[in-house]
């Protein structure tokens, strides 16, 4: 598979963006929760972090404060000691490199079994755009996206209790959250399933030897909270959750976000729910899983930039997004699938906590694929 747009691809749940000048024009997608600043920044010395932390890019800044700029070397002077990450590893005897991660994520790309085969899936991209188009609102696909998929995939104890998980929540921010016995039964269910896999199994073995976590259980207690635990992004309290932000979907101020996952696109998509318009992006894999990025509608709300893996298994990219999250909460995490370079993008919710201190997941998102 192609890519039809050079080098950076910046989207999905939140912001991304390309800094180099010299660079190619960036692809941004900017979710509600990342379109307002604060206002403290309003008042920010224009040479400090103060108040600017994860900011978006703004060339008239005379330095940044935002998640590349240790990448692109024009981070402020204070940017450490205001942004950096002072949790986890980062500054820790338990550090894990950007080889450590590479590594790592290629044998759980390697561990994926329960990948869709190429002719479990048949796609029909069609129309590839240009980034300066993504926000016509053009459907330019008259055929669905996906013109076949293998369903017994389906029937895989991961995937059945994966798809169990994705009607249990209001889409819509602003609407409390309330889980009957069963749904969070069947929460349990889906992080007892993805552990009997050898794409978890490698994932916690590895955060293990990094002194991370002491036991597989402690491991599923805290993946419970940071993927399931509930949280306000709108008026109401628990209106939302990692989880169902990043692979259900919501709907917010009259806009999709989140929604990055192949499954849950394909079966409302079957129903008749999901319009595909467009792709600006196709990734390099000839194999599943694959990326892709997309213009969309689901049930007349649009997504202008979404990025999902194609025909990967629910625990592969819970356990891609989890390493990264935990390994580079909020931060650029560096990965390779296959030989070939893939970055992904969390963000932390800051305005609430678990256990002690702990953060959920905000969103997480794929960034870039080189060609």
């Amino acid at each position: 598979m192609r890519a039809c747009v050079p080098l950076i691809v910046a989207m999905l749940c939140g912001l991304a963006w390309a800094e180099n000048p010299k660079g190619p024009e960036p692809f941004l997608e900017l979710e509600e929760d990342e379109e307002e600043a604060p206002a403290s920044n309003l008042y920010s010395a224009p040479t400090s972090c103060h108040g600017r932390c994860r900011e978006a890019f703004d060339k008239h800044r005379p330095c940044h404060c935002n998640a590349r700029c240790q990448e692109f070397g024009n981070c402020c002077e204070d940017f450490e000691s205001l942004c950096g990450d002072h949790e986890g590893f980062s500054h820790s005897s338990d550090a894990i490199t950007k080889e450590e991660l590479q590594s790592t994520s290629e044998k759980i790309y390697r561990a994926d079994t329960n990948k869709a085969r190429k002719e479990d899936i048949v796609l029909n991209s069609q129309n590839c755009i240009s980034s300066s188009e993504t926000r016509d609102r053009v459907d330019r696909c008259p055929e669905p996206l996906f013109t076949y998929v293998n369903e017994k995939l389906f029937s895989k104890p991961t995937y059945a209790a994966f798809i169990n998980l994705l009607n249990n929540y209001q889409r819509v921010t602003g609407h409390g959250e309330h889980f009957s016995a069963q749904q969070l039964a069947e929460q349990d269910t889906f992080l007892r399933e993805i552990m009997k896999t050898a794409v978890m199994k490698e994932l916690y073995s590895f955060l293990h030897h990094q002194n991370r976590y002491s036991s597989e259980q402690e491991f599923m207690d805290d993946l419970k909270n940071m993927w399931f635990g509930l949280y306000s992004r709108g008026n109401e309290e628990g209106d939302s959750s990692g989880f169902e932000h990043v692979f259900s979907g919501e709907v917010k101020k009259g806009k999709v976000t989140g929604f990055h996952n192949w499954i849950r696109f394909y079966l409302q998509e079957k129903e008749g729910l999901v319009d595909y318009y467009s792709h600006i992006y196709d990734g390099p894999w000839d194999s599943y899983p694959d990326v892709l990025a997309m213009q969309f509608s689901w049930d007349g709300y649009y997504k202008e930039v979404g990025t999902a893996f194609i025909g990967s298994s629910p625990e592969f990219e819970f356990a891609l997004y989890s390493l990264c999250f935990i390994a580079r909460p909020g931060k650029m995490c560096q990965l390779s699938l296959g030989g070939h370079p893939l970055a992904i993008h969390t963000y932390t919710w800051d305005k609430s906590t678990y256990g002690n201190g702990k953060k959920y997941i905000a969103t997480a998102y794929v960034v870039s694929s080189a060609q």
